[in-house]
């Protein structure tokens, strides 16, 4: 089973959200505090992280920050309900997902499972496997579904698993718009909610990426009030 790893500075928390994924199947660790978990994190990276968002030292926004630097690690933030600004900013930053607190064990872990199906998105079966076998050619845009990898013009564009199924929901079909609603079904597991602005916070973050590389990138489109498209010309 995939390998969890929890960090929050609450105790009880952990212990608790521990015991449920250990009872799932799920190896698990847990940290208190986030500078211990980076170290930790990248010596052995986990499957996936669940991090609080306020952590002393080094919270969880700092955390994903330094992570993001070295590699992909599927993220999901744990977040308070006056915090909905950390939300979107840790969307921007390139987290997979968030749950406000108080929350329902049984949300976490099916939010964890769809965070976890969208890393491997060829272990659906046989036929969903080959139909994302090919790597995707649009232009000057590469991408290879099996390797989750991404390329612009040769150079390579680290995208998180939200980012790169949105990126290849558009992908797909040049010059044919897609609307949020059909890109939250492409990124997000049917049980997982999202709003509009997650979906928009994706986009930018993905435009940001590729104008690191490319600045006169502008082949997402955006059509305001039906959706986006990919259009490299």
């Amino acid at each position: 089973m995939a390998t969890i790893a929890l960090v929050d500075d609450d105790q009880n928390i952990l212990t608790s959200v521990a015991i449920a994924l250990e009872a799932e199947g799920f190896h698990v660790r847990t940290y208190h505090e986030g500078a211990t978990a980076l170290s930790a994190l990248d010596a052995n990276p986990p499957d996936l992280a669940v991090l609080d968002i306020k952590m002393p030292r080094m919270d969880g926004m700092e955390l994903l920050r330094r992570l993001r630097q070295k590699g992909n690690l599927p993220v999901i933030f744990l977040t308070s309900k006056d915090e909905e600004l950390d939300e979107m900013l840790g969307l921007k930053m390139g987290a997979d997902d968030y749950i406000r607190k108080p929350f329902s064990q049984r949300l976490l872990i099916e939010r964890i499972r769809a965070v976890l199906r969208r890393t491997a998105p060829d272990a659906g079966g046989q036929s969903a496997a080959g139909e994302q076998a090919a790597p995707i050619v649009r232009g000057r845009l590469v991408l290879d579904p099996l390797r989750h990898a991404c390329g612009w013009d040769g150079k390579d564009v680290t995208l998180t698993v939200t980012e790169f199924l949105i990126l290849q929901a558009l992908a797909q079909r040049p010059g044919y718009v897609k609307s949020r609603d059909q890109l939250m079904d492409a990124a997000y597991d049917d049980q997982v909610y999202v709003d509009d602005r997650t979906i928009d916070s994706h986009i930018k973050r993905l435009r940001k990426k590729f104008k690191s590389v490319d600045p006169e990138f502008a082949a997402i489109e955006t059509l305001y009030g039906v959706g986006y498209r990919y259009d490299d010309v």
